[in-house]
């Protein structure tokens, strides 16, 4: 499969992504030196390791994660068509974190040693990359409070509603439902939950009616009454910059 141009890339014809100047387009062209694919599983940042690039992810689903030298694993955060990979490491020399692809995934690569030209050429760029870098901090504060205040249904209810309304606005879906490639252990790694309370808890959420989960697909059938049981109440999600 050949690289896709910047201007053509189906992501921007998305109604959740912002818009770039043609100044700005043209200098993302050139910053992005090529795309990579990577199957389910695949590293795409390795924890602790060392890394020269920085990403997009085009297509596909992957997750942010920590882990514990026995094993055990925290999932920091889901990621999804338009977002941008590997800035943190930028602060300590090293990634603090693994990403692995969930999905199939389709990846923009960009030198991490230029990353510099675009703060200095392109302010307005560099402020999507801060806005980028702080949306994926409150994620995560958001799934923090969650873990350590709301109960098992909550926390399942919580997630499946977010991820569905990021999933809508960024193409993955309509109101028939939104892909969800996720199983039993990823929920339960990003909730801090065993793998049979898991179980438990979606089976309980699916009994009262307000979601279907099949065949990597969820469609949300009560969206209110499910956000009123996770005591979730987002704003509605904006436009996001687009790397």
């Amino acid at each position: 499969m050949s690289d896709t141009s910047c201007a053509a890339c189906p992501l921007r014809a998305q109604g959740g992504f912002t818009q770039v100047s043609d100044a700005e387009l043209a200098f993302i062209e050139k910053f992005r030196r090529r795309e990579s694919t990577l199957g389910p599983g695949e590293a795409i940042l390795r924890e602790g390791e060392s890394s020269s690039l920085l990403f997009t992810l085009r297509a596909g689903w992957a997750f942010r994660f920590r882990s514990l030298p026995d094993g055990r694993r925290q999932i920091l955060n889901f990621l999804l068509p338009g977002d941008f990979i590997g800035l943190q490491a930028e602060l300590s020399g090293q990634v603090p974190h693994g990403v692995e692809a969930l999905t199939p995934v389709r990846l923009c690569v960009f030198p991490r040693d230029e990353l510099w030209d675009l703060y200095r050429g392109f302010p307005g760029l560099a402020y999507d990359l801060t806005w980028l870098s702080a949306h994926e901090e409150l994620i995560v504060d958001e799934n923090l409070l969650g873990v350590g205040q709301r109960s098992a249904m909550e926390r399942i209810a919580m997630l499946l509603v977010h991820l569905y309304k990021r999933a809508r606005s960024v193409g993955e879906g309509d109101e028939s439902g939104v892909n969800f490639p996720l199983n039993q252990q990823h929920i339960a790694d990003a909730l801090g939950l065993s793998l049979v309370h898991t179980n438990k808890s979606l089976r309980r959420l699916h009994a009262y009616g307000l979601h279907e989960l099949s065949a990597n697909r969820l469609r949300i059938l009560k969206v209110e009454a499910l956000q009123r049981l996770a005591d979730y109440y987002a704003l509605p999600l904006r436009a996001r910059p687009l790397i």
